[in-house]
């Protein structure tokens, strides 16, 4: 039995035709299922739960990056197979995962071809695609061996399903992108360094594979975890020891 997950953005208009055809398309693989919507307030863990106990085996999330994350973040240990069904814009998990954005990502869910993906945990709560430090006086500590601070303010960023785009500076054209990889989390480290009359100037940023990873601030920072906003004075973050039965397309980042 599936459980359809709809992102309550997909009310609006402009994408009536694209649902019309993503739900055609289920029917025809057979695989259409339950429809429920999502709110900001929808405790995404309970309402899994209660449809594993009524016959649920897949729960497939529809909508964009933030819809990934405000379910996963909360129902990561469900004991069941997720699905995703990117639409619309946001969408950088999509292409990590192998799934096309728009109807033909029915097609990689009808394969049900399952990969087993690595879950986050910082300060007891789960993160599935990326944590972010906005620009901080911070310390790094990697795995309790050693530590990295910078001479003033530092952003910190961890991949692990969302990939991280950047650029060197505003004229930079070309993005770079920090891509997860399977078996670890990666923080990606970018000092700033305070110019004399012209603000902030972003150094060469580092990446750094890890298991477990503080990050200590002299005074509390701002922290972005799968889109939920926080202020910490210190986060432990380690991999969790469950892992998300996701299916995936061929052409996945991992």
């Amino acid at each position: 039995m599936y459980v359809y997950l709809y992102d309550n953005f997909l009310r609006q208009k402009k994408f009536d035709a694209e649902i019309r055809n993503v739900e055609v398309r289920l029917t025809d693989y057979g695989i259409a299922g339950k429809i429920l919507r999502l709110t900001n307030y929808t405790d995404a863990k309970q309402i899994i739960d209660d449809e594993i106990k009524r016959g649920a085996k897949t729960v497939v999330i529809v909508g964009n990056d933030h819809t990934f994350g405000h379910v996963l973040s909360r129902a990561a240990t469900c004991e069941c197979v997720f699905g995703f069904l990117p639409i619309g814009p946001e969408n950088t998990i999509a292409e990590v995962l192998g799934v096309p954005v728009g109807v033909s990502a029915c097609d990689v869910l009808a394969r049900r071809r399952r990969e087993k993906l690595d879950i986050g945990w910082m300060n007891n709560r789960y993160f599935v695609s990326r944590l972010q430090v906005k620009a901080a006086a911070v310390r790094v500590i990697y795995d309790s061996k050693f530590s990295v601070a910078a001479n003033d303010l530092m952003e910190v960023v961890v991949c692990n399903l969302q990939p991280f785009y950047w650029k060197r500076d505003r004229d930079d054209l070309e993005p770079r992108v920090v891509h997860p990889q399977d078996g670890k989390l990666e923080a990606f480290l970018r000092p700033l360094t305070k110019k004399r009359f012209w603000g902030y100037k972003y150094e060469s940023p580092s990446v750094f594979p890890f298991e477990e990873m503080e990050i200590v601030g002299k005074t509390p920072f701002t922290l972005e975890a799968d889109g939920k906003i926080s202020k910490e004075l210190k986060v432990k973050i380690k991999l969790a020891h469950g892992k998300i039965d996701m299916v995936v397309g061929r052409n996945r980042k991992f």
